[in-house]
């Protein structure tokens, strides 16, 4: 029997978003605490750049597979155990890989962890949708994804400025610690579903509904966009170590890990973008946002640190404002499964943060920061011309077919 949701006004509404919103810290913090200490393990282990960024991507490769078995599951099993389960299993991995001396186990490793951080993200929006008041929901989301952009800066922060002043391993075990306190907290706080409804349909019929959506031609603008965004955002965070540490700038790891305060700006990206939708038509303001990140990437290519770090704050602000209107518009074009149209786009979205660490790792290799930051900024420009003239087309195509109904 249907509940109603919790509303802005309720106690338990605040419960949720801070539940939600701490596991999310810890799944982000965990996931890219990595990224800072690429050039520490390439040291460490002797290995190629392209090797050590392994840890990153292989770790989204298991997510992006997660995404979907999970998302099948908690579709099954409830959200909550997926969500609690996920924080538990995700901390046992970095406590054994500070003991590892063969990086492939670590790699090893960041695999399985990847596919345990995927129970949050796989469960976390759906809960949303289910237990807060349809009113309320958006504004739910928009926090919730803000944590997503405050844990990625924890973790890189606090990986790198442990790294640099004492060592990997310490900073792995902080996170372990913090993992621990958040589990203890939802597992005391997040409230039950009142609202889940177990779907018992077949894993077949969930692929059929997986195809439908592959079949929407504006979906798939959107899934599109999703990986570009993603290609752009983290191709230039993950070599950004390797590129402020070399000549001229020659910044320490510590010094690196502060730039990773620009991720503040991508916090306001997402509730601004909450704000302004309702004002303003969502595409608008997707392109604006996408002509900001553009712009922020731009910047990376002066020779002045300060040109630098202003682009990089650009950057956050312009791709989570351009990722929550993103994810917005998927919910709105999905016509029916709204929950696996969702899960595409998040798996879109991992599949550009799995390109944007390793497989552009050849143009480092080849023409270095200035061959990442090229491909980058050509990347988006490209696809919002092709996104713009694809929906054009999509909207008179639309259009045609409500004329030829109404004349007949």
């Amino acid at each position: 029997m249907y509940t109603k949701g919790y509303e802005l006004k309720d106690k338990q509404f605040w419960i949720v978003v801070m539940s939600l919103g701490l596991a999310s810290m810890f799944t982000f913090a965990a996931f890219y605490s990595f990224q800072p200490l690429l050039p520490v393990l390439t040291k460490s282990y002797d290995i190629s750049v392209s090797y050590s960024s392994m840890s990153m991507s292989i770790t989204t490769v298991s997510l992006i597979i997660g995404l979907i078995v999970l998302g099948f599951l908690s579709d099954r099993n409830g959200r909550v155990l997926f969500i609690k389960l996920s924080i538990f299993l995700s901390i046992l991995p970095f406590i054994i890989i500070p003991f590892m001396d063969s990086y492939f186990i670590i790699v090893v490793l960041r695999f399985i962890q990847g596919f345990t951080l995927a129970g949050v993200p796989a469960a976390a929006l759906a809960y949303i949708g289910e237990e807060i008041d349809a009113k309320s929901s958006s504004l739910a989301t928009a926090l919730y994804i803000s944590t997503n952009a405050l844990g990625g800066m924890i973790g890189r922060i606090v990986a790198g400025f442990v790294a640099e002043r004492y060592n990997w391993q310490l900073s792995l075990s902080l996170i372990v610690i913090f993992g621990i306190i958040v589990l203890i907290i939802v597992l005391i706080t997040l409230p039950k579903s009142k609202n889940f409804i177990s779907r018992n349909r077949s894993f077949k019929e969930d692929l059929i509904g997986f195809s439908y959506h592959l079949r929407n031609p504006a979906l798939l603008l959107m899934f599109g966009l999703g990986i570009v965004l993603q290609v752009t955002f983290t191709g230039t965070w993950t070599y950004l170590p390797f590129h402020l540490s070399s000549p001229p700038f020659s910044l320490s790891l510590e010094t690196i890990s502060y730039i990773y305060f620009a991720y503040a700006f991508g916090i306001l990206g997402a509730p601004i973008a909450s704000w302004l939708s309702n004002r303003f038509t969502l595409e608008k303001i997707r392109v604006v946002a996408i002509l900001i990140l553009i712009i922020g990437v731009a910047c990376t290519l002066h020779a002045s640190l300060l040109v630098v770090l202003i682009g990089l704050c650009i950057l956050c602000f312009g791709f989570f404002t351009a990722h929550s209107l993103t994810a917005a518009s998927v919910s709105r074009t999905a016509t029916h499964l709204k929950g696996s149209a969702s899960s595409l786009y998040l798996v879109a979205y991992y599949i550009g943060v799995a390109s944007g660490s390793t497989l552009i790792g050849p143009l480092w290799d080849l023409w270095k920061w200035q061959g990442i930051i090229y491909f980058t900024l050509a990347l988006p420009i490209i696809y919002l011309v092709f996104l713009q003239f694809s929906l054009k087309l999509i909207q008179n195509k639309h259009a045609n077919l409500a004329y030829r109904n109404t004349s007949e």
